[in-house]
């Protein structure tokens, strides 16, 4: 019984706000189409800072989205060492010095020295000088790696295969194209059996995997490149047939990748990496552990101080709307001086007055944030094809934005609603 009673009284005062509010909703959008220009002139400020808001929220995810997916690419249980290279004859002398840089023997004892590692392989890279056929974009590079690559790098065989270890042990000249590689070379035409030249081998080409997502060199630690333009050849026969026409300046591998059991225990393995090469290389800075766990952690991390800054900064057109607000609320309260004082005189009490005027304050911001939302929307589609971005619209981009413009009309236009309430009824009437 007492349940019914309060549910009673609680629509009885739901209906009673309604319909004081009603009328003051009404008048306020009389009042906005009584004046359209000035209305849409006070709503830019409130407009222009949500599609700010949302665009650059938009941008953001859409950064966020595409670096996120790019570490899960490279595999949260992966610790991958990448040799670093030189690039003239006397820094090579420097570190040749100390370091034999990366090496079979450094891959075979971090083999025996990491017990929790399920799959792993060296790489060995290089850039063509020739190739045939001739390809019609940017020079691929050739991947020299085990056959376990392809479950360390999750990669996605669409044609085809990709070698086997009978393969990579008899360095048997196959190759597996990236789909950039493959578009370059052979267009739209099926590769599987036909063969590529490579410097002065030829390889039969056996595969092709699918479209991997490439770091655009946004992340740091991890090498810009196109992982879509890569040949993957067995190491043995890279390493066995053939030449890279700097092989001289390069270390013997260049890369190691590892797969552990549990991501959990990347930090700890990968101390341990970094000490059996520092015993090896004698400290020598000339390689790097990248693991892709710590790195997520730490691109969430960047990417939620980036949010904050970008709200911060467009938030600022949504304080000048505000403030525009509230400077034409101003100016109505001037030239409804009299219409203030006669409902005053009528028996309209002050908390009417406040209302009246904060539902026309929270009305503009209302539309304004409506409009913003729309043209926030559009601006990030726009600036995804124009500029070739990748963008993310969120509900919860546009519900924050709107939900600010909404609170910047109420807080602004609070003190003109409560300096309308203060004035006096019967000086308000004479006011001219």
């Amino acid at each position: 019984m007492t349940g019914t009673r309060s549910i009673r009284s609680s629509l009885l005062q739901a209906r009673r706000f309604m319909e004081d509010v009603l009328p003051d909703l009404n008048l306020g959008l009389q009042n906005l189409l009584l004046h359209k220009l000035r209305s849409l002139l006070t709503m830019l400020g409130i407009i222009f800072g949500v599609a700010a808001v949302i665009a650059m929220l938009s941008i953001g995810a859409g950064a966020r989205a595409q670096a996120m997916a790019f570490i899960e690419q490279l595999g949260v249980r992966n610790l991958i060492v990448e040799a670093k290279e030189v690039t003239s004859w006397d820094d090579l002398e420097k570190v040749r010095k100390n370091s034999p840089g990366l090496t079979l023997k450094d891959y075979r004892v971090i083999q025996a020295s990491v017990s929790n590692v399920m799959e792993s392989t060296p790489r060995k890279k290089f850039i063509p000088s020739k190739l045939i056929p001739k390809t019609q974009g940017e020079m691929p590079v050739v991947y020299g790696v085990n056959p376990s690559y392809l479950k360390i790098a999750n990669l996605r065989v669409v044609t085809g295969r990709f070698f086997d270890e009978s393969e990579s042990e008899h360095a048997v000249p196959v190759a597996v194209l990236g789909e950039a590689a493959r578009n370059a070379l052979f267009g739209q035409d099926d590769p599987i059996g036909r063969y590529v030249k490579v410097n002065d081998t030829w390889l039969h080409i056996i595969g092709v995997v699918g479209p991997q997502i490439s770091s655009g060199g946004s992340i740091e630690g991890v090498p810009s490149q196109d992982l879509n333009n890569l040949i993957y050849v067995p190491i043995t026969s890279t390493m066995l047939r053939m030449e890279d026409n700097r092989s001289g300046m390069k270390d013997e591998i260049d890369g190691i990748y590892l797969q552990l059991k549990d991501a959990n225990d990347s930090p700890f393995t990968a101390e341990v990496v970094r000490g059996v090469l520092n015993l090896s290389h004698h400290k020598t800075t000339d390689f790097s552990v990248l693991v892709p766990a710590e790195l997520l952690s730490e691109q969430k991390r960047t990417q939620r101080v980036f949010n904050l800054v970008m709200v911060a900064i467009a938030s600022i057109s949504l304080l000048v709307g505000g403030i525009g607000i509230m400077n034409i609320m101003l100016a109505n309260i001037l030239e409804r001086t009299r219409e203030i004082g006669v409902r005053r005189a009528l028996g309209a009490r002050r908390r009417d007055v406040v209302r009246q005027f904060l539902v026309e304050a929270v009305l503009i911001s209302f539309v304004g944030g409506i409009l913003g939302v729309m043209l926030g929307v559009t601006m990030s589609k726009v600036i995804a094809i124009l500029a070739g971005w990748s963008t993310v619209t969120s509900i919860s981009a546009i519900l924050l934005s709107f939900l600010f413009s909404v609170s910047i009309g109420l807080i602004f236009g609070l003190y003109p609603a409560m300096k309308a309430a203060k004035l006096d009824p019967v000086e308000a009437i004479r006011y001219e």
